[in-house]
């Protein structure tokens, strides 16, 4: 699997450790994903050239509006727990799943 994945999070800089886990959990298993971490302020600008957007369990209040707003774009949110452990496997399987959705 290929695409690009983008994480959202208040300020983007508690997803750098996560991005970069997910980078070498991918690269161990020969997927190409270019991985990006933003702050939330940037989302209207990053996310529409993304495959899919995570968002940072203190910006899951924001889901539905965005849902609303970006039809067409697949937007979830890390798991708190996933996040909180900075489980870069597990939040890659995450991306993944949403990307195989139709």
């Amino acid at each position: 699997m290929s695409g690009r994945i983008s994480l959202f999070c208040d300020s983007g800089m508690s997803t750098s450790l996560l991005i970069n886990k997910m980078r070498d959990n991918a690269a161990l298993h020969g997927k190409d994903y270019e991985i990006f971490s933003f702050p939330f302020s940037e989302f209207d600008a990053k996310a529409p050239v993304s495959d899919v957007c995570l968002l940072g369990p203190r910006t899951a209040y924001a889901l539905p509006k965005l849902k609303t707003k970006y039809p067409g774009l697949k937007i979830a949110v890390i798991p708190s727990q996933i996040y909180g452990l900075m489980d870069g496997k597990g939040v890659l399987a995450l991306a993944e799943k949403i990307l195989r959705e139709e």
